[in-house]
């Protein structure tokens, strides 16, 4: 590879430039006069330029960095599929697809108009824009994507559907976007069956730099664009973006023979966020698709909860929870009830709290046991003088006897709650922690469960032992029938 890329680069990147440079210029002319945002489809000598001009430019382009690209299948046209489907999404080279299928409009990010010359280039293509600072983008996305579906005058609409670049051994979870307008849409395949994978572009793995530098320096990078027939949608899929979206990657899972994962971009983004808090970036790794859907859980809340384990595992090995860091967090002693408590977060017993559990243990454990009437509960057991506030006495006194730690120290834990630090904690101050701190709801309700367990045992050995002394009186002394019977029998003799 070193001596062809002695021989080889330095014409690849004179050619690659020269070729860029021109179709930088031809889409300068192409979009001159028009605002960044198109509401109105190209026409005339426009879309002229656009479909075929930039189109043979950009197989010139793929053709100066060595790209051997091999067709399979047949592009339907516009009228029979408004959307077309690109997995798996593993490289900045997957633009390929965009110039093999006709140049159609694609989803991008607002910012990549702004790139030098790459983003005149795409401005021809009139994609559809996507705002990270607006609040509203997704929305308007999916909106103009309906738009330009069903309109019948706008170009078809390219996506990659998982969102984000993946290591091509997997399918991850389709994002419901390009599902929503309910229209027949067009998968298409990427294959880049190489010795050496110069391609694929990750979160952790070369830079753009790196791999465009790798890849001018092979003789050759084979790429295969295989066209599926069209999917049409069921009735069902048609009202329901994510079964459809479910659907169509399943068949594109068949025809590449991989696996899929339930795993999206929103995981991508929890991992950059563990990376930054310092822990194992496949701590992020949650599968958010299927537990925001079952647990009814955003994205936002979940980072949030990102933060809060990262404070408790951040000295732990491999971003996992022991029982001492679970204990440390609650500033609470191990005990029983603190053990229960943990082994119902720990789903799969391995004696620690990774993030997915840490997850779903605070949204079905935690959160539904953290109601109004459980908090009041709770107040007025600590409360012993029913004065409307918990002195630390009570609350120590309480700890000590329902954790059976006696020395129990609990004034960080009493201080936390005594927002205004006037050595009583107020119902507002106990509400307030409470509903901050949902773990310690169902450590209380764990508690009352010990307890009631406790007294259900005992009423239930009385019970038995009333049993066994009723039958042993009636063994050693007769019952009073017996006294008749001796009665009767003395009357007799008289």
């Amino acid at each position: 590879m070193l001596l062809c890329g002695l021989f080889i680069l330095p014409l690849r990147i004179i050619l690659f430039m020269i070729v860029l440079l021109v179709s930088w210029l031809v889409a300068a002319i192409a979009t001159c006069c028009c605002p960044e945002r198109n509401e109105k489809p190209f026409n005339g000598w426009r879309r002229k330029v656009t479909q075929s001009l930039i189109s043979t430019l950009g197989r010139l382009l793929f053709f100066s960095m060595g790209f051997h690209v091999r067709v399979e299948g047949k592009p339907a046209s516009p009228a029979d599929a408004p959307i077309l489907l690109v997995a798996p999404h593993s490289s900045f080279f997957d633009a390929i697809a965009v110039i093999v299928s006709g140049m159609p409009s694609s989803v991008s990010r607002e910012e990549n108009i702004s790139v030098p010359l790459f983003g005149r280039i795409l401005r021809a293509l009139q994609p559809v824009l996507v705002s990270r600072a607006d609040p509203d983008s997704r929305k308007n996305t999916i909106d103009e994507i309906k738009k330009r579906a069903t309109s019948g005058d706008w170009p078809q609409v390219l996506i990659f559907p998982e969102g984000t670049c993946t290591n091509h051994t997997c399918l991850i979870s389709f994002k419901p976007g390009a599902f929503h307008p309910g229209v027949a849409v067009q998968p298409i395949l990427l294959k880049y069956p190489n010795t050496l994978d110069t391609v694929t572009w990750t979160w952790q793995g070369y830079t753009v730099e790196k791999l465009l530098l790798l890849t001018l320096c092979q003789i050759w990078t084979n790429v295969t664009v295989e066209f599926l027939p069209v999917y049409v949608p069921s009735e069902d899929e048609k009202k329901d973006p994510f079964l459809y979206a479910h659907n169509v990657r399943h068949t594109m899972a068949q025809a590449l023979g991989l696996p899929v994962t339930d795993h999206t971009y929103e995981d991508c983004r929890l991992m950059m966020t563990a990376g930054e808090l310092t822990l194992p970036m496949e701590t992020g790794l949650v599968e958010f698709t299927k537990i925001s859907k079952k647990l009814n859980l955003k994205w936002d809340n979940i980072r949030k909860q990102l933060e809060i384990f990262a404070s408790i595992a951040g000295s732990c090995k491999g971003g996992r929870i022991g029982i001492e860091e679970f204990a440390r967090h609650l500033k609470l002693p191990v005990s029983d009830v603190l053990q229960e408590l943990f082994s119902l977060f720990d789903r799969n017993k391995d004696g620690t709290i990774d993030f997915r559990e840490y997850v779903i243990g605070m949204a079905i454990l935690c959160n539904p046991a953290n109601t109004e009437e459980t908090i009041k509960m709770a107040f007025k057991l600590f409360d012993v003088d029913e004065d409307e506030s918990i002195t630390e006495v009570e609350f120590s006194s309480l700890l000590q006897s329902s954790l059976g730690v006696p020395d129990l120290d609990v004034s960080k834990l009493f201080r936390d709650m005594d927002a205004d630090n006037s050595g009583k904690i107020s119902y507002e101050e106990f509400r307030n922690f409470s509903l901050n701190h949902p773990e310690y709801a169902k450590l209380f309700t764990t508690y009352l469960e010990h307890q009631r367990y406790y007294v259900y045992m005992l009423e239930k050995e009385e019970e038995e032992d009333c049993v066994m002394f009723q039958s042993a009186a009636n063994i050693i002394c007769p019952i009073d029938n017996e006294e008749e019977k001796i009665t009767i029998s003395d009357k007799k003799e008289d």
